[in-house]
C-alpha cells in the first residue's frame, strides 16, 4: 500500500470510509475468542436481559477496531503515530458500523509531515458509537 502524499492531502479532506455488514451474534462470538473479552453481556442473551438490556450488545473495542480498519484501509499501519477513540453509544446486534474520517490538520512533527484525522464510527441512522483521532505520517 502506497502512503498517499502530504501534498496530496488537504484540511476537510474525507479520506476515510468503511461500512461494515450488519453486527452479527456470531461476529460477537467470534470477537470474544479473538480477544480474550468474553464478558457475557457480549455473548450471554439472558444475562443480558436480567442486567436491563433488550439483548447483547457489541464490544465496544469491536467498534475501535473497526476504525482502526478502516484507518489502515487508507495509510499502511506503519504510519500510524496515534490512535484514540472514546465510546459514546452501545451498538446493538443487527447494525451497520459506518466509519469514516476527516483531515482535521497538517503538521509537521519530530521531522515528519502528519495529518490529524478525526475519526467516527456511526450505526446506519447516523447515532455515533465511538469517535476519535489518528495522527498518521505521510509522505
Amino acid at each position: 500500500m502506497a502512503v498517499p502524499s502530504f501534498d496530496s492531502v488537504n484540511v476537510g479532506d474525507e479520506p476515510i470510509h468503511l461500512e461494515t455488514e450488519p453486527v452479527a451474534r456470531a461476529t460477537l462470538a467470534l470477537y470474544a475468542g479473538a480477544s480474550g473479552d468474553h464478558n457475557p453481556m457480549h455473548i450471554d442473551i439472558d444475562y443480558a436481559k436480567k442486567a436491563g438490556e433488550s439483548d447483547v450488545f457489541a464490544h465496544g473495542m469491536l467498534v475501535m477496531a473497526y476504525l482502526g480498519r478502516s484507518l489502515t484501509d487508507w495509510v499502511p499501519q506503519t504510519a500510524v503515530r496515534s490512535f484514540t477513540a472514546r465510546f459514546t453509544a452501545i451498538t446493538r446486534v443487527g447494525e451497520k458500523i459506518i466509519c469514516t474520517g476527516k483531515v482535521a490538520e497538517k503538521l509537521e512533527q519530530d521531522g515528519e509531515k502528519r495529518v490529524k484525522v478525526e475519526l467516527s464510527a456511526a450505526n446506519q441512522d447516523g447515532q455515533v458509537k465511538a469517535a476519535g483521532e489518528a495522527i498518521v505520517a505521510l509522505a
